[in-house]
């Protein structure tokens, strides 16, 4: 356990498992409170358990990011409860890969999107305030490689990255006058199953990987920031 992080407040989406969990126990392990959010309530109080075992802090808030309610709520609870929001960490998302897509479902695309773009925009609308309002804040988007290139039969998981991508670098801007750094992390294929992907190739990028970055990030000298962080593994799997 470290304190660089001693006071502040971390909400994580997708803290179930996978990055978000890695993400989740990092950020506790340097003093943060983790607010854990997804779906799988039970999977949920396993990671808070473990954090608190090794000495860190953490609650669960269990939300489907469809849910706009839901998260309007989780905001005014965590205004209520804690009185501030340092740290959002946009994770959580889902790929449907692997068909073309014109074979696509419209309710499959509005899932997608719904998730993987739309719910960042609603955290961010739910938290960003106490972040103006205490003019300090860091906000990091989760993205992918596949936001950079493209994905055949994964056109529209692709687009969603785009689209995250644009949202960030946009919202930066405008955040930049309230001393709020946003970026952006595009990890290419990491060990965690996500999509069609096979687990435990170690020559993937681990979730670990991706939390060792945010913690660079959240813990940048005030004077500058990185707006994007593309990371590859240092050979390709």
């Amino acid at each position: 356990m470290t304190e660089e992080l001693k006071g502040q407040v971390a909400v994580v989406t997708g803290a179930a498992r996978g990055i978000g969990e890695a993400i989740s126990k990092q950020l506790a392990s340097m003093g943060a409170t983790v607010i854990l959010v997804a779906r799988d309530k039970a999977r949920l109080e396993q990671v808070r358990q473990e954090i608190q075992a090794a000495g860190g802090s953490a609650h669960t808030a269990p939300l489907d990011l469809l849910d706009e309610p839901s998260i309007a709520n989780l905001g005014k609870m965590i205004r209520n409860q804690h009185h501030r929001c340092d740290i959002l960490i946009n994770n959580a998302g889902i790929g449907l890969i692997g068909k073309p897509l014109v074979e696509m479902a419209p309710s499959d695309w509005d899932t997608l999107m719904g998730t993987n773009l739309r719910g960042p925009y609603l955290m961010v609308r739910a938290l960003a305030p106490m972040m103006i309002a205490a003019q300090s804040g860091h906000i990091i988007n989760i993205s992918s490689l596949a936001g950079k290139n493209p994905l055949p039969n994964g056109a529209a998981y692709s687009a969603s990255k785009w689209g995250l991508n644009g949202l960030t670098y946009s919202l930066a801007e405008e955040l930049r006058p309230h001393n709020i750094r946003v970026s952006v992390i595009a990890p290419g294929s990491v060990n965690t199953g996500f999509g069609s992907s096979k687990q435990d190739n170690p020559r993937k990028i681990q979730p670990a990987d991706v939390a060792h970055i945010v913690a660079m990030l959240v813990t940048q000298a005030p004077q500058s920031f990185v707006s994007e962080v593309l990371l590859r593994p240092t050979q390709k799997p």
